[in-house]
């Protein structure tokens, strides 16, 4: 049941990608089904599938599908996967609705540890992020490496900018440049919000000709069906994007399947887990880089 549950919850959040459902709709019915999902049994007895509440980036990349596979086979353990912005993945942990976490925005995950809803942090990987826009760039950010700048210029020029507005990793990000650049620009016809994950957001940014902050990765894998160009890449400061993986703690969620998770978080940072980050490749290129685990 649990089970079935946790798969039509993914079966919603992809049909966040549809342009005729609405993520003001979608969104929380899919945490609701995922709470129900987490309190189920089957057979009387607890669902003891591993729920890992993680970000859009990893799944739509498609480095879930490269990593999961022989973690699961070598333990027995069924992954459920919930991918969402970081800020629902870490929603998640809080309710006791995940037993792990994996996302990308290290101000909040140090906020949800101080505050004992996950324990045992640690650094799993990187990437890095890019500032992507229409090929006729009317920002003039080509070739650009200082990511506040590009902002200004966009801001002060008044060229659309789409933001997920969900708050992601990915929008956190985004906040802490506008904030650097002056504000979020003024006007809804400047500064779209998608409320969507990283790989709908590519595709509507594309259709609007608009700027969008995105992952490397996401981009890496869904460039061939857009005309977006990548015009500011390299600002180590602003635009590299590390992801950590977090145990909910078992003391404030007792039900949660800790020694699973556990396992999970040990079989990502360990030296085999961080080789299989590291040979996971789209076209050739590598989409994140193994941070050592610690």
């Amino acid at each position: 049941m649990a089970t079935a549950l946790v798969a039509l919850a993914s079966m919603l959040r992809r049909t966040v990608d549809s342009e005729a459902t609405p993520m003001s709709i979608v969104g929380p019915i899919a945490l609701f089904v995922v709470t129900l999902a987490a309190g189920c049994t089957r057979d009387g007895a607890p669902d003891r599938g591993l729920r890992l509440a993680t970000t859009t980036s990893t799944e739509s990349s498609g480095l879930l599908a490269h990593m999961l596979p022989p973690f699961e086979r070598e333990e027995g353990i069924e992954v459920q996967v919930v991918a969402v912005g970081t800020g629902q993945a870490l929603e998640l942990g809080r309710r006791g609705d995940a037993d792990v976490v994996l996302v990308h925005a290290r101000t909040l995950e140090d906020e949800f540890v101080a505050q004992e809803h996950g324990v045992d942090r640690r650094d799993v990987m990187w990437n890095d992020f890019v500032i992507l826009g229409p090929p006729s760039d009317p920002a003039g950010l080509r070739g650009l490496r200082d990511a506040v700048e590009a902002f200004r210029r966009i801001r002060a020029g008044g060229h659309t900018f789409l933001s997920r507005g969900d708050d992601s990793g990915t929008h956190v990000r985004e906040l802490e440049i506008w904030e650097r650049a002056g504000g979020v620009p003024e006007g809804h016809d400047v500064y779209l919000e998608a409320g969507q994950g990283m790989g709908r957001c590519l595709v509507i940014a594309d259709q609007r000709r608009a700027y969008v902050l995105a992952d490397r990765g996401t981009f890496l894998a869904f460039r061939r069906t857009l005309e977006l160009e990548i015009f500011v890449e390299g600002d180590a400061a602003r635009l590299r994007n590390p992801y950590g993986m977090i145990l909910v703690n078992p003391r404030a969620h007792p039900h949660v399947n800790a020694d699973a998770a556990r396992a999970l978080l040990d079989y990502f940072t360990s030296p085999r887990g961080q080789r299989r980050i590291g040979a996971f490749r789209v076209d050739g290129r590598v989409l994140f880089h193994p941070a050592g685990g610690r």
